[in-house]
């Protein structure tokens, strides 16, 4: 049986603890800790809403939209923090490898939307050998819309600069404003049919409950 991403999580944990000092990783266990038992965002929008267009950037720096992207089918949308994140090339990686041929089948398109500049989306495709579409939304306008914005801790932002990650330098807007991980299904019209957040970075939506979702909430669906 392919090994869960809760169990690929904990793996990469066990090897940045065998390869860190203990401080330096302290401020990411204290971030977790706290982000464990933080709740979904009141914000985010029950199934049903349409989920507004939005202008992005391909990983060329090429202009698009959400619905362009789309091209009229339903769709998964990934939402992940950038390339620097180990989590989520982890996520990324497992997606391309076991969610993209279920829903190719299916006719529903996938698509990873993170803030970092085109170049940053660009190395997400690249390094995890990424085949779906992948896309920078400058400002987080779709992440705002769904009300999933998040910064990390000060702490825990001190530490990723002092390992060589500056999430604003990263970013499309110079903030270090970062979505929580979340896939949300669209159907054909554009409206969220099922969405799941993840406020703890460290968890992510499983592949079977992924394409469970898809097969529950958009029926057949042929492309």
């Amino acid at each position: 049986m392919p090994e869960s991403i809760a169990a690929q999580v904990a793996a990469l944990q066990d090897q940045l603890a065998a390869h860190a000092p203990a401080e330096a990783l302290r401020p990411f266990a204290e971030e977790q800790a706290a982000l464990a038992v933080t709740p979904v965002p009141a914000a985010v929008p029950a199934p049903g809403t349409p989920l507004p267009d939005a202008d992005l950037l391909d990983g060329h720096g090429e202009p698009t939209t959400l619905t362009a992207a789309r091209g009229g089918a339903p769709a998964v949308l990934v939402f992940y923090r950038g390339a620097w994140c180990p989590y989520c090339n982890l996520t990324l990686r497992t997606y391309e490898e076991r969610v993209r041929p279920a829903l190719d089948a299916r006719g529903v398109r996938l698509l990873a939307v993170s803030p970092q500049r085109p170049d940053g989306s660009l190395t997400a495709a690249e390094t995890n050998a990424l085949t779906f579409t992948v896309l920078s939304d400058p400002g987080n306008k779709l992440a705002a819309a769904l009300g999933i914005l998040t910064e990390s801790a000060p702490a825990a932002s001190e530490a990723q600069r002092a390992l060589g990650i500056d999430v604003a330098a990263a970013n499309a807007d110079g903030t270090g404003a970062i979505p929580m991980p979340t896939t949300v299904v669209l159907d054909a019209e554009g409206v969220v049919r099922w969405i799941d957040v993840h406020p703890d970075y460290t968890t992510r939506t499983e592949p079977e409950a992924l394409v469970e979702a898809v097969d529950r909430h958009l029926g057949s669906v042929s492309g």
